[in-house]
């Protein structure tokens, strides 16, 4: 049999035998709750041992705890009554060859027999023998004293869910993707629940026309040892206990009130935490896994449980506790005409309250809109996973609203699966929807064709969608977006479409408009407000507002902002199952991280989406990581890599237009002006339409390095300048600088390069972007300054702006604590990057640093 997720523990099974067959004996305790593989380490442990050992047996018998010596009278013909000769006897099993002691489920040994076994364990060292122990800790943790004290021991932990999918691939093949992961979520790592779970199955429930499993089947030996549990409680402890496994918000004020109301006693709890039936964390009580609560609600007598419920419902009466209550009061009435009090308060509440809400909608009613209900409400909090589930319940159903499932099921695929799936399921969606829904389909079909890079197909929907009725706003976005892609005028409607902006998604859809316009600042503000109105039901579009948001701020050269806000959109579209989201997030933060010289970090972020992207077929990361290279390329003096990257980046040709520049760049250091010009062309009409002097900055700059005459590259040169400083993004300025600069030192015109090169300098230690730091540095030394301590200190050519703020400050005499007070620093953050500034310039001491800078004499 086949052990996963533990090899760590079997390596230390495997020393253990070894020693012990050489004669080095040890012992091990093995500590886990129920179902997590106790058992099974030491099946193989025997099996390890082989028939080279003697094994003896020694299992914990539930019906013999309470007899004096019972374990060791199964395993010693005559059990003395001495320690020290239990010990001998046991010495002198292993004379004639190693001998292995295995005591599974130890808890239920008695203690004279446990403690006889513990005494020898705790004495094996020079002998061959090895003794292990399985066991939980109820009845080896007494008041008194641990049982197995001083015996090393092993706590195992609950599989991750990747192994937890290979122990459930082992009992089920072909199981859905769904279907497997609310399997291991209600495990919760369980191995044994794994096992039981998956062999329990029902066909419907494989095909998804049956609910998947609630709890542990009906004969499942691990959920009688949690119905044992629950039923050696008393009744009072068992009510109380009921109370946090019904409301999984629940907290010590509202279960005192109950208490209270109720007249229980809360001190009948204490046996319950004792069995490892509840948590009391801070202020939160709650049910130690979801496993557990699922035993406990299937299993608890129906009166106990409507008691819980009706009790809850009477203190929950907050405001905010509204859907709490509502939901706790249905559980105990169950009318089916309380579905549509349920469907009011799920659309009044946030999306994890209404699930459940839904889900008892739809317990009561029958009707498969409201299992469609639930699974938005799913999708929404995060779990698209019991989103697919519900949907296709509700698709088994023929009374399913038509349309209905393929547009949820399309956006899951469009924010976290395929995208050609994700249009088919849209267009399916707008056959069958309602005339004003038609649009919203086909609108959500190109943003699937857009993000897998089908220009073509996306006019095609566009020109399907021309006379289709439905938002003015979504009829604009199409207009304009096809135009853009079709080259044509697209100003028109994409202007009107800024000014009708209300909700989230709407901003969403103005801020896309508005970076097809060139226009910046009105693509920030509109993804700032996106943003701050995702809540709710647009709780789901946070992580792509943030991706516009992160996006405008690239352009505006704000690169800190903007790789703060992909590292917030990463962790919340990981977070709610968006992997093609986070994919969008994890490229633009590569291609930040390149535009500042870091390959170390664009590379792992690259590494965490290629392979994602390339399968499913995710053009517009895929063209971001050829941006991120072709960056890292160009700077670490590899054109014609950096222009043939781009050259086959066809798959998306949006993002191509974007990052022509760099193109035009590399393709001249490499010699391919001509194909740089013919590239130049559309970026140049963009540019144009847009009227951004941004984009017309670097339009120019790419003409000046294509201009054949001094004359005409200057003039271009200087324009871009102008421009840039209209434009506001001071890392492109700096980037032209650099290469005007360049330019100026190959026209024989050092002087007027070296004011360039040091203000492009200057900037690039602004970003902390060493590697253009460094190609300005090196511009400098070719254009005269020969060396940085000379007669213009060029300290800025090793440190980063803080570094030589702090440098500057110590030169003048100011110490750690002053300098700290002055930059709202810590002495220690001081301390630190003083070291980093000695090693960079080569200097031992605050003396040394003077001659770095230039200070007004009196």
């Amino acid at each position: 049999m086949t052990v996963h997720g533990r090899d760590r523990e079997l390596d230390l099974l495997a020393e253990l035998v070894a020693e012990a067959r050489n004669g080095h004996g040890g012992a091990l305790a093995v500590r886990s709750g129920p179902g997590l593989g106790r058992s099974t380490l030491l099946s193989w442990a025997v099996r390890r041992a082989g028939a080279d050992f003697r094994v003896l047996g020694v299992p914990g018998v539930r019906a013999e705890a309470r007899l004096p010596r019972a374990g060791l009278g199964r395993i010693l013909p005559a059990v003395p009554d001495d320690l020290r000769d239990v010990r001998r006897s046991f010495t002198a099993l292993a004379e004639d060859r190693p001998l292995l002691c295995v005591a599974d489920d130890a808890h239920w040994l008695d203690p004279e027999s446990l403690e006889a076994l513990a005494y020898i364990a705790r004495r094996v060292e020079g002998s061959p023998i090895l003794i292990l122990f399985a066991a939980h800790n109820e009845h080896i943790l007494t008041p008194e004293r641990d049982r197995l004290a001083a015996i090393p021991s092993l706590s195992l932990q609950p599989l991750d869910d990747e192994t937890s999918r290979r122990v459930l691939s082992e009992c089920v093949e072909d199981l859905a993707e769904d279907l497997e992961s609310i399997l291991v979520e209600l495990a919760g790592g369980n191995p044994r629940a794994l096992l039981e779970l998956g062999q329990a199955l029902t066909p419907a429930q494989l095909a998804g026309t049956e609910p998947p499993p609630a709890t542990l089947p009906g004969g499942s030996e691990l959920r009688a040892i949690y119905r044992r549990r629950f039923f050696r409680l008393s009744e009072t402890a068992r009510l109380l206990l009921l109370m946090a496994v019904v409301d999984e918000h629940l907290d010590t004020v509202t279960l005192a009130r109950t208490a209270a109301l109720a007249g229980l006693d809360l001190a009948e709890l204490e046996p319950a935490r004792a069995l490892g039936l509840l948590t009391v964390d801070g202020d939160h009580v709650t049910v130690p896994s979801l496993l557990i609560r699922s035993v406990l609600y299937a299993d608890a007598p129906l009166a106990e449980r409507q008691t819980a419920h009706r009790l809850l419902a009477d203190v929950l009466d907050r405001p905010d506790q509204s859907a709490r209550r509502i939901w706790h009061r249905t559980a105990v009435t169950s009318r089916p005409s309380d579905a549509a009090y349920l469907r009011a308060a799920a659309l009044d509440t946030d999306s994890t309250e209404a699930t459940r809400l839904w889900l008892r909608a739809a317990e009561l009613s029958g009707d498969p809109a409201d299992l469609l209900g639930a699974a938005g409400a799913f999708w929404r909090s995060g779990d698209p996973v019991r989103a697919r589930n519900l949907i296709r319940r509700a698709q088994a159903h023929p009374a399913v609203p038509p349309g209905e499932a393929e547009f949820l099921l399309g956006k899951i695929e469009l924010f976290g699966g395929i995208p050609g799936r994700a249009r088919a399921l849209f267009q399916t969606a707008a056959e069958r929807l309602p005339s004003e829904r038609r649009l919203e389909a086909l609108i959500n079909a190109g943003e699937a064709t857009f993000l897998a890079g089908d220009i073509f197909a996306y006019l095609e929907l566009a020109s399907q969608a021309k006379d289709v009725p439905g938002p003015e706003l979504l009829a604009l976005h199409f207009e304009g977006t096809s135009a853009a892609f079709a080259n044509i005028d697209f100003t028109p409607p994409l202007r009107k479409l800024l000014t009708l902006p209300v909700s989230c998604l709407d901003h969403i859809w103005a801020a896309t408009a508005a970076m097809l316009l060139g226009d910046d600042t009105a693509a920030r503000e509109l993804a700032s407000r996106a943003v701050r109105t995702a809540h709710g039901c647009h709780s789901p579009l946070k992580p792509t507002a943030l991706h516009l948001l992160a996006q405008a701020d690239v352009w505006r050269g704000r690169f800190a902002e903007a790789t703060a806000r992909s590292m917030e959109g990463l962790a919340l579209a990981r977070t709610v199952g968006q992997g093609n989201v986070a994919a969008d997030h994890l490229t633009l933060l590569a291609l930040l991280s390149a535009l500042r010289g870091d390959r170390e970090t664009a590379e792992r972020h690259i590494s965490q989406v290629l392979q994602t992207a390339s399968t499913r077929g995710l053009s517009r990361p895929e063209a971001y990581v050829s941006w991120a290279r072709a960056t890292l390329d160009l700077l670490e003096d590899r054109p014609g890599e950096a222009a043939a990257r781009l050259e086959v980046m066809t798959v998306h040709p949006v993002v191509r237009v974007m990052s022509t520049p760099l193109y035009v760049e590399a393709a001249v250091q490499s010699g391919r002006h001509e194909a740089a010009s013919g590239a130049l062309n559309l970026f140049d009409q963009w540019a144009e339409t847009t009227a951004n002097p941004a984009r017309l900055a670097l339009s120019r700059r790419c003409h000046a390095l294509l201009a054949e005459k001094d004359e005409v590259a200057e003039e271009k040169f200087t324009t871009a300048l102008a421009l840039h400083r209209l434009g506001g993004s001071p890392f492109e300025l700096a980037r032209t600088q650099l290469l005007y600069g360049a330019w100026l030192r190959r026209a024989r015109r050092p002087s007027d390069a070296r004011a360039h090169l040091r203000r492009a300098l200057h900037t690039f230690r602004h970003y902390e972007a060493s590697g253009w730091a460094t190609r300005a540095r090196a511009e400098l030394r070719a254009s005269g300054v020969s060396s940085i301590g000379a007669r213009h200190p060029e300290p800025a050519a090793e440190l980063t702006a803080q570094q030589e703020q702090i440098a500057r400050l110590a030169a003048e005499g100011a110490t750690n604590r002053e300098i700290a007070a002055r930059l709202t620093l810590s002495p220690r953050t001081v301390e630190h990057h003083l070291r980093n500034v000695f090693a960079r310039l080569g200097v031992r001491s605050r003396v040394e640093l003077v001659r770095f800078f230039s200070f007004p004499t009196a």
